[in-house]
C-alpha cells in the first residue's frame, strides 16, 4: 500500500479545512472533518480501503475521545491525528499484515497516532503564531476604517497559515511514510521486545481517553451503569469499536430524551398544571 502525490494533496486539504474558518471552521471542521472517526472514513476513501480506515479512525478516536482545547492550549492536534496518523497507520498495519480490528492492530494504530498528535502540536501553534499576523493586519485597518479588506483576514490569509502548516507537512509526511514504515518494519521486527513494548503501550492509550471521559461525565454512581453495560454488551455480542458507537448513539438519543421530558415537567408545573387545566377553565 502507497499514498500517491494526488492522495497526499487530497489529505493535505482535509487537514486544511479541518481546522480553517468559514465552512470548514471550528462547528463544521474542527469537531467534524477533524475528529479521527470521520477522518478515518475520509483517508478510507481517499486510500481505496474504506473498512481499514474505519477501524483504525475508530480506534484513536477512542484515545482523544475527552479531548478539549481549553484557551487554545492543546495536548495534541487531532489535524494530525486524522490526516497525518491514520495514513501513516494504515501503511504500518497493511505492512505488518495486521488486521486492523485485532488487538496488535488497535494498539499499533494507536500508537502511531499518539506519536504524530504530539508532534503535531507544533503544526497547531506554528498557524496560531501566523495567524496573528493578519489579525495585527486587520486591526490596522480597523482603526484606518478600511473595513472592505477585512474579509481576507477571515477568508484569505489564513488559507497561507494552512497551506504552510497543514497542507504542505501532511503531503510530505505522508509521501514519506511508506519509507518510513518499510524502515520500521525491517529494523523493529514483530517478535522484537520494542515492538512488544509498543504493542502493550498502545493497548493501554485507549484507557487515558475513556478516563478523562469519565472524569468529564460522571457526576454520581448510577452514570456508571451505562458504562458498565456497554462493556458487558460488547463482550457478550462481540461488537467491534464502530458498532458500539451505534449501540451507544441509540442510547445516547434515548437518555437525551428523557431528560427533556424531566425538564418540560417543571416548566408545566410552574404554569399552574397542564393543557387540560387550561380547557377546563375555558369551558
Amino acid at each position: 500500500m502507497t499514498i500517491s502525490i494526488f492522495q497526499a494533496i487530497i489529505l493535505g486539504l482535509f487537514a486544511s479545512l479541518s481546522s480553517m474558518p468559514g465552512l470548514g471552521g471550528t462547528s463544521i471542521g474542527n469537531y467534524t472533518l477533524g475528529r479521527p472517526l470521520i477522518g478515518g472514513l475520509i483517508c478510507g476513501l481517499v486510500l481505496g480501503d474504506v473498512p481499514t480506515g474505519i477501524m483504525v479512525g475508530a480506534a484513536m478516536q477512542v484515545v482523544y475521545i475527552a479531548l478539549v482545547t481549553p484557551g487554545g492550549t492543546v495536548s495534541a492536534d487531532v489535524r494530525a491525528v486524522s490526516y497525518i496518523g491514520i495514513p501513516l497507520a494504515m501503511l504500518a498495519v497493511k505492512s505488518y499484515g495486521l488486521d486492523p480490528a485485532s488487538a496488535k492492530g488497535v494498539a499499533l494504530a494507536t500508537s502511531f497516532g499518539t506519536m504524530v498528535g504530539t508532534v503535531g502540536t507544533v503544526l497547531f501553534y506554528g498557524t496560531a503564531t501566523m495567524n496573528l499576523i493578519w489579525q495585527h493586519m486587520g486591526w490596522k485597518w480597523v482603526d484606518k476604517r478600511d473595513y472592505k479588506k477585512l474579509y481576507l483576514v477571515d477568508m484569505v490569509f489564513p488559507w497561507i497559515s494552512h497551506i504552510i502548516f497543514s497542507l504542505i507537512p501532511t503531503v510530505v509526511m505522508c509521501m514519506l511514510g511508506s519509507d518510513v514504515v518499510e524502515t520500521i518494519k525491517k529494523t523493529l521486527p514483530m517478535d522484537g521486545v520494542p515492538m512488544k513494548t509498543l504493542f502493550t503501550v498502545g493497548a493501554l492509550l485507549p484507557c487515558v481517553g475513556i478516563a478523562i471521559l469519565l472524569k468529564q461525565i460522571v457526576r454520581s454512581a448510577k452514570d456508571f451503569v451505562p458504562y458498565l453495560f456497554g462493556f458487558a454488551l460488547a463482550a457478550s455480542m462481540g461488537l467491534n469499536l464502530v458498532s458500539a458507537t451505534v449501540v451507544a448513539g441509540m442510547f445516547a438519543i434515548v437518555i437525551f430524551e428523557l431528560k427533556m421530558l424531566q425538564l418540560k415537567k417543571p416548566a408545566v408545573a410552574a404554569n399552574g398544571g397542564s393543557a387540560y387545566d387550561d380547557d377546563e377553565e375555558d369551558i
